[in-house]
């Protein structure tokens, strides 16, 4: 069975795992959800991602996506591998490089 991971954006702080689920278990079963939260400060930053199965996700997507919840307008596509990047060190070097040029 493939499986497909899905970004869900613009979701209200309060949102817990279980209400992230039971919004996309209507659609088909769901492998995996994981709500994203800020490193420091341990805060929800708004944003999910939820692993179901293509045919199910490709639902879920149709129907979410754009739809009010909890008072916001949910975003729901297709997540990105995340693009490796450098050395923290690097980054922040061509960083100051590009502010001063």
């Amino acid at each position: 069975m493939d499986r497909q991971q899905l970004y869900v954006g613009n979701l209200p702080t309060d949102c817990e795992q279980g209400a992230l689920e039971a919004l996309f278990r209507p659609y088909g079963e769901v492998c995996s959800a994981r709500l994203v939260r800020d490193r420091s400060s341990g805060e929800p930053r708004g944003f999910a991602f939820v692993e179901m199965e293509v045919r199910a996700a490709e639902a879920a997507m149709a129907a979410l996506d754009g739809q009010p919840y909890q008072g916001q307008r949910l975003r729901v596509n297709r997540a990105h591998q995340k693009q490796p990047r450098g050395p923290r060190a690097l980054r922040l070097r061509r960083r100051a490089v590009h502010r001063h040029a």
